[in-house]
């Protein structure tokens, strides 16, 4: 190993929806990180790894800051609170032109770190008023002694390079955590109950905004094909009606955008079976985010 590889962990942090997600995936190469345009869609921390010729680079995702009102909520700000334990860098996202609370709220996170924090400005191409660019800049500079600010569009493949680049020069000296092969330590049955979801957000997020979970109930690969059984949650009948769709129209959709991606991941066949179960008042409910996946205590 070189003597002069660096490797570290990057914590991205922000409010929900400002691309973080996106950015992770595009830093990493493949998608480990689920997307949608709804809020809230990252519900775990999520660990992205980009192996190159001189550096280590671990992407910590963390689901968006906000005001927790139930155990769900309180579990996402937990896996983001607890991501900043053991960073080497801290990267602030926010959209340009816009700074609110819950963009403040998580600025205040990384005040104490004692950290690099590097402002990404992200966003910058959907910006209808360029002029407002520079003042928010400088806005955003007041507020907090960044190393460094990045204007960027994280759907750019040059602007990712770029932060990919400037990133490398805040981490340490060491050896790789992970093999040059890995791209997330999530396990497959993780990454497959986040990609079903992904595609339930995306065909019914306006209807079911946060209504909705997934658990895996099997996960057996068979040589060159991989059988997957899942039950998709929701808290009441009409949403499982609207889940399901006329005739089962609508389940049928997300079961093949699902199976398509997970077969993208796996690099086999998938056999894909969902299933559709109420769980009223799952999101409230500690003990039943538990036996979905989620953490038991909710402080």
């Amino acid at each position: 190993m070189d003597a002069d590889f660096k490797s570290g962990y990057i914590v991205l942090v922000g409010r929900p929806n400002v691309g973080k997600s996106t950015l992770l995936n595009h830093l990493v190469g493949q998608k480990v990180s689920i997307t949608s345009r709804r809020p809230q869609t990252t519900r775990n921390r999520i660990l992205g790894i980009r192996t190159r010729a001189d550096a280590q680079l671990l992407f910590v995702d963390t689901p968006g800051i906000h005001d927790p009102k139930n155990p769900l909520n309180r579990y996402m700000m937990r896996m983001a609170q607890g991501a900043l334990g053991a960073v080497d860098v801290a990267v602030l996202v926010v959209e340009a032109g816009t700074f609110r609370e819950d963009d403040a709220r998580a600025l205040d996170l990384l005040r104490p770190l004692g950290k690099p924090v590097i402002l990404v400005v992200n966003k910058v191409d959907t910006l209808k008023n360029k002029s407002r660019l520079l003042p928010f800049l400088q806005a955003m500079g007041e507020r907090h002694p960044f190393a460094e600010v990045v204007p960027m569009s994280a759907r750019a493949p040059a602007d990712v390079k770029a932060l990919e680049d400037l990133l490398v020069k805040y981490l340490p000296q060491g050896e790789p955590f992970y093999g040059e092969d890995e791209i997330t330590d999530r396990s497959m049955r993780f990454m497959a109950a986040e990609l079903i979801r992904e595609q339930v957000f995306r065909s019914v997020g306006q209807e079911l905004p946060y209504a909705s979970a997934v658990g895996i109930d099997e996960f057996k690969e068979e040589g060159r094909l991989t059988r997957i059984q899942a039950t998709i949650y929701v808290e009441r009948p009409g949403q499982k009606a609207i889940l399901i769709g006329a005739g089962g129209e609508r389940l049928k959709q997300i079961g093949q955008a699902a199976r398509l991606e997970l077969e993208k991941l796996l690099g086999t066949k998938v056999f894909l079976g969902l299933w559709v179960k109420v769980k009223t008042g799952w999101a409230t409910d500690a003990n039943v985010l538990h036996s979905i996946g989620y953490d038991r205590n909710d402080g």
